[in-house]
This record gives structure tokens, sequence and C-alpha cells, in this order.
């Protein structure tokens, strides 16, 4: 095979044993160093782990190099365990975290890492877990870290360098192999150059069929257009189906191929599939979060078969997974940080951008962007898209249960792990103050509150060092024999409040009388771990239950069809599904602690085949894909 410059470069270090963190726009072919770590590997009988920051890019792996690796492939999520003792094994990298401090002895055959998306370490809910999983990384375990490009890729690197005192080298690539021209729609008009994007023309609207015919006549198609908003999505895909892109021999094979996948994956009587029928046949779709993991996967399977042209789609889908097209839009240039609206970060335009041009396919790629004047500026526009990528920046904030797992083994010596971080390393004096307390008062914390007692884990403590995320009220509830109370009703109920997260403004429904008595037990403990938090300015808090979604579970444990439950719950359906399946992991985080009682361990094993069955059953939907 022949390499790319920033490829071949990679590939020799990785010859000689060297971890190597590579640099590269999206898109550029980052995952041919991936395969030869893995080719190699398996040629010197040496074990490979694979981590990715999201579980659909994990699926997608593990389909990917299955079809490349066959039987040497394995894939563990936490709501999916499939040939879990392979050679080559896939996870997020939340897993691989817990078992470089849970079960240490469980990585003795894997000599590689390959961290993909290693700029994840900069998202502010989940980046201290790849911090953490680089840290505590097993000294006989090489790395490769993926990343898109950061201007401080070196400045990681040498960070990284420092823990086990070990070289890292860097690659850069600069340049895409597909190069990207762009375009704006601003007054209902499709310019080439920003300085031509005029604000006296800025009141007239921009149309969605106007850009579409641009896009069509000059070639664009297939094209990803990406919006900020699932409904937006949706709309957005019903306006456009006045068109149809397929010719007739098109249409009949999508819709053959439509209803065979909805067959296979048992969609064939769900009404959002059925809502997309019209669209797909005229070769439009829409994808987002909020819909059944099996329809998304319907809908990836035709886009890949090159029959959907338009599709309209959340920014996940730029996230790794490997979707390429001819044109991308953007449905707008500013999105959602946290708590208010902001421009886009570059950073996040190129992830999505770098979908466009389709590297073996196209000589180039069209990025179009609609442009509203009233709502951002030209020279806001400038800097989306000629700005450097902003750093990666360390978000580092360890949990509860890292600090148990710490203290088991550095004792009273647990706070000098901070100076290994990558916070300590890029931050200045009043920073790593704060950092440095904010660890010693969770630590202090949890020896007040019986997790810690004569310089050892009590059997609290050492239930909640495997809980990572829900640490401190799901151990509360161990401590006080509750869970041993609740039958599988209750503890199904209890690991989704952990896990849901309202949207904003959602209301809770109804909840039973079962489990009112529940909700105010973990409302009162939760209440009382707050208090705590804020006497000593402990933050973020630790995360209040939400019981959103207890009389939903309860119908679904007792065996009620998927589409007759959501009438309890105004979540999206896919959304339902995948906080069904955190909650199958937490459950699982339970069984699998060494201090849960074997009666406990019996009800959740019960509670996790009532809930894992139909379309939650994720391992199900990965081997019928």
């Amino acid at each position: 095979m022949i390499y790319d410059r920033f490829q071949q470069e990679a590939i020799d270090c990785i010859n000689q044993g060297l971890s190597v963190i590579v640099s590269a726009p999206t898109g550029a072919g980052k995952t041919a160093i991936a395969e030869h770590v893995i080719a190699t590997s398996l040629e010197m009988n040496r074990g490979v782990i694979y981590t990715a920051p999201i579980k659909a890019l994990s699926n997608q792996k593990f389909r990917d190099f299955q079809h490349q690796f066959k039987e040497n492939i394995g894939i563990l999520t936490g709501d999916v365990s499939l040939n879990a003792s392979a050679p080559v094994l896939i996870m997020t990298t939340e897993i691989f975290r817990n078992k470089v401090l849970d079960e240490p002895d469980s990585l003795k055959k894997y000599s590689w890492i390959i961290y993909d998306e290693i700029h994840y370490i900069d998202n502010y809910e989940r980046g201290t877990v790849w911090e953490e999983s680089l840290i505590y990384l097993p000294r006989h375990m090489t790395h490769v870290g993926l990343s898109a490009s950061i201007p401080n890729i070196k400045q990681l690197a040498d960070w990284i360098e420092t823990i086990p005192a070990k070289p890292v080298k860097v690659v850069i690539e600069d340049k895409r192999p597909v190069p990207l021209h762009f375009f704006f729609q601003c007054g209902n008009q499709v310019v080439d150059k920003i300085q031509h994007l005029r604000r006296s023309a800025a009141s007239k609207p921009n149309r969605l069929h106007t850009l579409v015919d641009y896009i069509r006549q000059h070639e664009g198609l297939p094209c990803i257009y990406f919006v900020f908003g699932r409904k937006r999505a949706e709309d957005l895909a019903c306006e456009l189906s006045s068109y149809n892109f397929l010719n007739k021999e098109e249409q009949k094979t999508i819709v053959d191929k439509f209803n065979e996948l909805c067959r296979k994956y048992e969609l064939t009587h769900e009404k959002s599939a059925s809502l997309l029928y019209p669209l797909v046949q005229r070769g439009i779709a829409y994808h987002h979060a909020g819909m059944l993991p099996t329809l998304k996967e319907v809908i990836e399977q035709l886009f890949t078969s090159r029959l959907i042209k338009v599709i309209f789609t959340t920014e996940t889908f730029a996230l790794g997974i490997n979707m390429p097209s001819r044109s991308v839009i953007f449905d707008d240039l500013r999105k959602y940080y946290g708590r208010y609206i902001r421009k886009l970060k570059t950073r996040d335009f190129y992830q999505m951008a770098g979908r466009a041009g389709r590297r073996g396919i196209d000589d180039e790629g069209f990025v179009y962007c609609r442009v509203n004047l009233m709502k951002i500026r030209s020279d806001e526009v400038k800097e989306v898209i000629y700005n450097l990528p902003e750093r990666v920046n360390s978000q580092f904030n360890t949990s509860y249960a890292t600090v148990l797992n710490l203290y088991e083994k550095y004792k009273e010596d647990v706070t000098r792990v901070y100076p290994l971080t990558f916070h300590y390393y890029q931050t200045k004096k009043k920073e790593q103050e704060e950092a440095l307390r904010l660890l010693n008062m969770k630590l202090k914390l949890l020896k007040e509150n019986d997790f810690i007692e004569k310089g050892a884990l009590t059997p609290k403590g050492q239930f909640a060092k495997a809980i990572h995320g829900y640490e401190l009220v799901l151990s509360e509830l161990y401590a006080r024999n509750i869970f041993e109370q609740l039958d599988e009703f209750g503890l199904a109920v209890v690991a989704a409040a952990c896990v849901f997260e309202p949207r904003k403004n959602q209301t809770l429904l109804h909840v039973s009388k079962n489990t009112r008595r529940i909700k105010m037990l973990c409302e009162e403990i939760f209440e009382g771990i707050k208090q705590k938090e804020a006497k000593v300015h402990i933050y973020p808090f630790s995360k209040a239950p939400y019981f959103h979604l207890s009389l939903a579970m309860e119908y679904w444990l007792r065996g009620t069809e998927f589409s007759k439950i959501l009438v309890h719950t105004d979540t999206d359906e896919g959304e339902v599904v995948r906080y069904f399946r955190m909650s199958i992991q937490i459950l699982r985080e339970i069984w699998a602690n060494p201090v849960s009682s074997s009666l406990l361990k019996d009800r959740i094993k019960e509670a996790i085949r009532m809930i894992n069955r139909d379309v939650v059953d994720a391992e199900k939907q990965l081997r019928e894909g």
C-alpha cells in the first residue's frame, strides 16, 4: 500500500515501538494508521485496544474492522459486550479508564492503545476521562493518538512524555487530500467570497430551494446538511419533500432496501419509519439522536450506499463516523455552547466541513454556509473559517470514584498525582491551587461521610470506587441497605433516574405510587450531598437524579410494546433507548461490584434481562448490522 507522507511518518515511528500523536484534518486518512497498528500487532500476536469518544463511533469501528480482521475484533461499551476476549478490543474511553483504575491486570495482553479523537480531552463533560486514562496508562502499553488539527499538539505530546518519561513523536499534516471550496448563501444569493456578503441584501431571506438548486446544478450531491436542532432537521427535510433526487431505477432500489432494512430491524410498524418513507423514496433523509438507534442505522446504510442525496443531521454525524459526501451545508454558523449561543468554534466547523470531498471519489469538496448578517457579522464568519483551530485545554475534574481508587493506592499522598495532569502542565499557579483545593475537599468529604476510615476504604467506599459518575447517591443507597429492599422495578427506576438529564423546561409528567417513595428518598439523599458540596465549595455539584422516565421504564419492564410506553414520557424515542441502555450499564457496574450481595446480584441480573430486549438490545443491533 502507498501511504501519504504523514501516514508513512507515523507508521515508521510505530514500527520502532514509539508512541505517536497524529494531527491531521478530518478526512485526511488517519484510520489507515490505526489499521497498520492492528494488522502488525495481530501478526506479532499482540493485543490492541481502540478507544472512541462515543458509542456510535465504537460500533461503526467494530463493523469496519470486522470486515478486515474477522473474529479478531471484539467490542466493550457498557451496554454491549461481544467477543470481549478478542486480541483487538474496541471500547469507549470511559470503559478503558475504568479498566485502568479497577482491573489493570485485565490489560496485560494488550501492547497498544489507539485513542481516536484524542482532542476530546478538551470536552467539558468527559475530557477528564481521557486525561486519567493517559495518566494511569499501564507502563507496558504504547499509544497512538489520532486528532483533528489542533495548534498545541506539541504541548499535548510534551505533557504525555512527562508522565511515563517515554518519547512521544508528533506527526502533523495540515493539507487535506481533497481541497475544500467555500460558498455563502446570503440574501438568497450564493457567492464564493466573504467580502461579497452585503448587509444591504440581508433582509432578503435565504431560501432552501435556491441553495439546493444551485448545488444540484453544480453537481454537488450527495450533500450533508448540518443543523443544530433535531426538530429543525426534520422540518427542513419536509420542506424539501417536493424534490425528487432519484431516477426510477434508484427509487426502486432505495425503496426495496429501505423496506428490507425495516423488516430486518423490526421497524415495519414503527410510526417514525413510516414518516421517513416518503422522504427516503425521493433521496432525502434526516438523522439525529432523538431517533431510534435502529432507524438511524437504516439511514446510515442508505447513505453509504449513495442512495440518499441530501441528509439533514445534527453534528454528532461528523464525529469520526465515516459518512463523507461531496458537499456540506451549514444551516447556521452559531450554536449553543453550554448556556449561550456563540459563533462556531473553528475546530467544530472543520470537524463537520471535513465530511465534504470523498477521498478517492472527489477531486474537491464544497462547503456552503447559510449566513444571516442580522445575526452574525461578516468578520465573525471569516474568523470561523480562517482562524487557527482552538487550542486543546485540560478539563480535569477528578471524580469521587477516581479519588477513592487513588486513595487505595497512595493513601494520604493522593494529591501527589495532580502534578502529573495536563491541567497542572498548562495552567498557572492560581488555577493549580484551585484544582488542588477541589481534590483535597473531595477527599475530606469522602472521609467525613464514611467512605474512608482509619486509612482504608470502608465497604461503602469500595462500592463507590467502582461506580463512576453517580457514586455518591448510589453508594448512600447501598450503605442504607435500600438496594436490598428494591425489586427489579425499583432497581431499574433508580438506574434510569441517575442517568437521565432533562431538557430545558422539560416537566416530570407522573410517577407511580411505588416510585414516589424511592424518588423522595433519592432526592433527600441528593439534597444532603449537595449541601455538603456547597459548604466546601465543590463544583460542579454531583448529578441530581431525575425520575422523568420512571413510568415508561415500569411499563417497559412489564413487557409493553416500545411505541406504547412513549405516551408516558415527553422524551424523544431515541433518547429513551439511549437512557435505557445507560441504565443497563449502571446496573452492570453494581452487579460486578465485589461488595454487592448475591441477592442484589440476582435481582439486578433479572432487571437487566427485562430492560434489555427488542429495540433496547444494543448487541442485537450490532449483530444484525
